[in-house]
């Protein structure tokens, strides 16, 4: 279930054809628990159960991630405690509210997460991933789907902890991003997001944009309608 490290995140990130990219999604308004608000202005912070908690709740990203290669960051507040806060992904059959102290993400063959006590949990079974995180201490929590080779790995504060889940190639149903708490007045915030990109024509799009000074500047360019459909759904995309 989990493999020694072999390189830090920076490496990763800083590698030409791995997760070069700035990809740009945030946490859905309608696929969340009821006690789960969403703050900013790209709606990036996720603030569970705001009065008390009387079970857990969870927040799906508004990202597909199946086939491509995915990396971003949680940032956890400095409430770190509870019976579970769990980091993840899952398909649209994922529970995002159950009115229980659970380990929400990986109790059935929809989800699979890790919680702050260092336990990977997938199909109502967990191993020991890595050591508990000190409670009560804010912390980063990094997260790199690889689509193609099917895996999901973890890094704390920069720190590659390994791969912590497998085989998910094999997965038929859409995967998405999910965050859980079952702890009161808690607060997650997405960060730093990237991506590989999926093709030369992606790539391209990319360092185009990169000469662009606005969404309205791609009228006045020498290209076909098509082309120019394809790097404004892009351009558009809000930025945080």
């Amino acid at each position: 279930m989990r493999s020694r490290p072999t390189t830090s995140i920076h490496q990763i990130i800083n590698q030409p054809s791995v997760c070069e990219c700035e990809d740009h999604w945030t946490w859905s308004k309608g696929h969340k628990s009821h006690e789960v608000r969403l703050y900013g202005e790209f709606a990036n912070t996720a603030h569970f159960h705001p009065n008390w908690s009387n079970g857990t709740a969870a927040v799906r990203g508004d990202k597909i991630l199946n086939d491509g290669i995915y990396y971003w960051e949680v940032k956890v507040s400095q409430r770190l405690f509870g019976t579970s806060m769990m980091f993840g992904i899952g398909t649209a059959n994922t529970r995002l509210h159950v009115d229980a102290f659970v380990n929400l993400l990986g109790e059935d063959q929809w989800s699979m997460g890790l919680s702050h006590k260092g336990l990977a949990w997938y199909n109502g079974t967990w191993k020991q991933y890595t050591k508990p995180f000190r409670e009560n201490e804010a912390t980063t929590i990094g997260l790199l789907f690889n689509g193609p080779k099917g895996t999901l790995t973890y890094y704390k504060d920069g720190e590659c902890l390994g791969v912590a889940f497998e085989g998910l190639h094999r997965i038929e149903q859409n995967l998405y991003p999910i965050i859980a708490s079952t702890a009161a007045k808690t607060e997650m915030t997405l960060t730093n997001c990237r991506r590989c990109f999926t093709s030369l024509q992606d790539r391209c799009r990319h360092v185009i944009l990169k000469h662009i000074d606005s969404p309205l500047s791609l009228r006045t360019l020498p290209i076909s309608y098509n082309t120019k459909e394809f790097l404004y759904e892009e351009a558009t995309v809000p930025r945080f």
